[in-house]
C-alpha cells in the first residue's frame, strides 16, 4: 500500500507500487458510494472553476487558450490517476507564465510543447531515482522569494489585457515586456479598464466583512467568485457592444482564431483534442522543429526548468494538501505521475502542468476526498469544451486579466515575505531578497540557481561554527585520573565536512613542542566527509614527523565508516582506537615511558592537501 495514511516515513514503498499509489490506498481502505457522490460532485465543481483558470493561464503564456484546457484534461487526468495524494488537482498554473512565456517567444509552440515533453521525461526520472524528498531541502527563502517574483511578474503582466494595450511586438523579457508597455500607454481603453475592475470587484466580493456578506442571498453566497463573475462580464461586455456606440473590448472570441476541417472558428474549437507529434507542430515562423540532438540540446535548460518548477510546485501543494485532509502523500509516486502527465499531454496539445494549490483547496473544500474527484475535474472540462465552446469566446481578455491578477496575488505569499524580512537572520534575507530580485529582473532558472547555491553557502558557515575543537584542560574532572605531562587531550564535536575542518582542527597548531601523546576525543562527531578524513590525515601526517602518538576514542557510525575507509586504523605504536577514555589511559599508561617526540616546531598542516601514494621513506634518524 502507498505511504499516503498513518505509515512509518522511513519504510520504502517498491518502485511497482509507486503508479496509482493514492488510488490503491482508497480501494485498500474500503470505498464507499456515498463518497463516490461527493467526489463527482466536487470534481464538477472544481472544472467550472478552473475552466477559465486554465484559459487564463494559457493566454498568459501567449498560446490559444485551448492549449490550457487540454493541459487540464490530459495532465489532469493521468496525475489524479496515478499520482500519490488524494485530493490534489493538477493543470497549468501561474507559477509556468514566467517559464513558458519566454520560451514561446523564442521557439514557438513546437518548443513549448517539447519543452513540456523533455520536463515529463525528467520528474519521471526523478520519481524512480526517489528524489522526491530532495525537494524538502530547498530552504524557505528561496521558495518564497522566487514564489513572490513570479506572482509580481504575472501580475504585471496582466497591464497589457487590463488596460487593453496595443503592442507593436512583444518581447522575450520582463523587462523589456514592460517598457513596451509604456511605449503603448496611449492604446489603453477605459471600457477594457471598466470591464476587469468590474470583474476584480466581484472576485474579492468574498473578503467583504462576514456582516456584509451575511445581507446576499444564500445561493448566491454559495457560488464559487469566478464562475459569476465571468458570466456576467460576457453578458454586460455584449450587451454594451450592442447598445453602447464605440463600445468594443477584446474577447476570447476576437483574439483567437483555429482553423478546423477548412473553417476558420472564433475561440475555442468544439472539438475534442487530437493526436500529434510535438516535434512537428508549426513554429511562430510556419516551420515545425523537428526531433534531433541539436533541439534537444537547445531546450535542456528551459526544459529543467520546467521540470525543477514542476516538481517544487507539485510537492507543495500536495504538503497542502496533506494539511487539509490530514494524510500523507507519497512524493515519488506523484512525481512520477507528473512525469507521465507532462510526458502525453503535448501529444494532444497540452503545455506543461504541475499541482495547483488553489484548484486542490477548493477540491477538498467542495468535499473531494479521493483521486476520483480530479478525475472527474477533468471530464468536466472536456464536456465543457464540447457543450460550452460557442459561448466561451464571449470572455473579455480583461476579465481574465483581473482573474489572474487575483491568481498572483494569492501565490505571492506577501505576509510570509513581509514576515521574513521582519524576523530572519539576515544572511535569510539577503537570500530572499536575491531570488526575489533575479526572478522579476532575468528570469526563474537563474534565481533559484543562485538562491540555492548562496543558501548552501550560508548554511555551510553556520555548519561550521557548530563544529569546533579545543584542549581539554588537565584538570578536568571527567577525566579518568590524572594527566600525565606531554599528554593532550583535544575534545572534537560537531560534524567533521569540509566547510568545519580548518575551525575543527585549528587549535592543533598551537600544541607546545613537550608534548608525546595526543587523544582525541571523537564522542561528539556524528559524521565526516572526505574534506575532513583529508584533514585528519594532514594532522596525523605531521604528528607521525614529529613521533607524537595518536589516541582516538569514542569514534563511532558514519564518521568511523569515513574513517576506516580512509585507511585510518589501528597502528601499533602510532594510531590506537579506543571506546571510552578509561581504555586510553590503560594505553597510553602502558606505553608513555617508550614514547619520544621530535621536536620540530610548531604542528604544520594544510587542511584540504592530501600527498600522493608513494612507497614509504625511511625515517630520518635521530642523529
Amino acid at each position: 500500500m502507498a505511504r499516503t495514511r498513518f505509515q512509518d516515513p522511513s519504510s520504502t514503498v517498491p518502485l511497482r507500487a509507486l503508479p496509482a499509489a493514492a488510488l490503491r490506498a482508497v480501494w485498500a481502505e474500503g470505498y464507499s458510494g456515498r463518497q463516490f457522490k461527493r467526489d463527482l460532485s466536487a470534481g464538477f465543481l472544481v472544472g467550472i472553476v478552473a475552466l477559465p483558470l486554465a484559459m487564463a493561464l494559457a493566454i498568459a503564456v501567449g498560446v490559444p487558450p485551448q492549449q490550457g484546457l487540454y493541459t487540464a484534461i490530459i495532465a489532469g487526468f493521468l496525475t489524479a490517476l496515478l499520482g500519490g495524494s488524494r485530493v490534489q488537482v493538477a493543470g497549468p498554473t501561474a507559477a509556468f507564465i514566467v517559464v513558458l512565456a519566454p520560451l514561446y517567444v523564442k521557439f514557438g509552440m513546437s518548443g513549448l510543447l517539447m519543452s513540456g515533453l523533455l520536463a515529463g521525461l525528467m520528474l519521471i526520472g526523478m520519481g524512480l531515482l526517489r528524489m522526491g524528498k530532495l525537494i524538502e531541502y530547498i530552504p524557505f527563502p528561496v521558495t518564497t522569494g522566487f514564489t513572490s517574483g513570479i506572482a509580481t511578474v504575472i501580475a504585471l503582466l496582466q497591464i497589457k489585457d487590463l488596460f487593453g494595450l496595443k503592442l507593436e511586438h512583444t518581447p522575450d523579457h520582463f523587462m523589456e515586456r514592460l517598457a513596451a508597455m509604456g511605449r503603448a500607454a496611449h492604446t489603453a481603453s477605459p471600457w477594457e479598464l471598466l470591464i476587469g475592475l468590474t470583474t476584480l470587484a466581484i472576485l474579492l466580493a468574498p473578503r467583504l466583512p462576514k456582516r456584509r456578506l451575511a445581507r446576499l442571498p444564500k445561493w448566491l453566497r454559495k457560488i464559487p467568485p469566478p464562475l459569476l463573475a465571468l458570466p456576467l462580464m460576457a453578458l454586460l461586455a455584449w450587451a454594451l457592444g450592442r447598445w453602447v456606440p464605440g463600445f468594443t473590448v477584446d474577447t476570447i472570441g476576437t483574439r483567437f482564431h483555429t482553423v478546423v476541417n477548412g473553417k476558420v472558428v472564433a475561440g475555442i474549437p468544439q472539438v475534442l483534442p487530437s493526436f500529434q507529434w510535438p516535434w512537428r507542430v508549426p513554429g511562430l515562423d510556419g516551420q515545425w522543429m523537428g526531433l534531433s540532438l541539436g533541439t534537444v540540446r537547445m531546450l535542456l535548460p528551459s526544459a529543467f526548468a520546467v521540470a525543477m518548477l514542476g516538481a517544487i510546485e507539485s510537492l507543495l501543494s500536495a504538503v497542502v494538501a496533506d494539511g487539509m485532509a490530514r494524510t500523507r502523500h507519497d512524493p515519488d509516486a506523484e512525481l512520477l505521475a507528473m512525469g507521465v502527465g507532462n510526458v502525453v499531454a503535448p501529444f494532444f496539445g497540452g503545455i506543461a502542468a504541475t499541482g495547483a494549490i488553489a484548484r486542490t483547496a477548493t477540491n477538498f473544500r467542495f468535499g473531494g476526498r479521493t483521486p476520483f474527484a480530479a478525475m472527474t475535474h477533468a471530464l468536466t472540462i472536456l464536456l465543457a469544451i464540447l457543450i460550452l465552446a460557442p459561448l466561451i469566446r464571449f470572455l473579455p481578455m480583461a476579465s481574465l486579466a483581473a482573474l489572474l491578477l487575483l491568481v498572483a496575488w494569492n501565490m505571492s505569499e506577501a505576509e510570509h515575505f513581509f514576515h521574513t524580512v521582519r524576523v530572519a537572520p539576515k544572511s535569510d534575507v539577503a537570500v530572499l531578497l536575491t531570488c526575489f530580485l533575479l526572478t522579476v529582473v532575468f528570469d526563474m532558472v537563474i534565481a533559484v540557481t543562485v538562491g540555492i547555491v548562496l543558501a548552501s553557502l550560508l548554511f555551510m558557515r553556520r555548519m561550521a561554527h557548530v563544529s569546533e575543537g579545543h584542549v581539554t584542560h588537565p584538570d578536568h574532572r571527567a577525566l579518568p585520573g590524572p594527566l600525565p605531562e606531554g599528554v593532550v587531550i583535544y575534545d572534537l564535536s560537531g560534524p567533521l565536512f569540509f566547510g568545519a575542518a580548518e575551525r575543527a582542527l585549528n587549535a592543533m597548531r598551537a600544541i607546545g613542542a613537550e608534548v608525546r601523546v595526543i587523544i582525541f576525543r571523537m564522542e561528539q562527531v556524528p559524521s565526516a566527509d572526505v574534506s575532513g578524513l583529508v584533514a585528519m590525515e594532514g594532522v596525523l601526517r605531521e604528528m607521525e614527523r614529529q613521533r607524537i602518538k595518536a589516541i582516538f576514542v569514542g569514534l563511532h557510525g558514519q564518521a568511523r565508516e569515513v574513517f576506516e575507509r580512509g585507511g585510518l586504523q589501528n597502528k601499533e605504536g602510532e594510531v590506537a582506537f579506543c571506546a571510552t577514555m578509561v581504555d586510553a589511559f590503560k594505553v597510553m599508561n602502558a606505553r608513555l615511558h617508550t614514547y619520544r617526540r621530535r621536536n620540530l616546531g610548531p604542528i604544520r598542516f594544510q587542511v584540504l592537501h592530501r600527498e600522493k601514494t608513494r612507497a614509504a621513506a625511511p625515517p630520518p634518524s635521530d642523529s
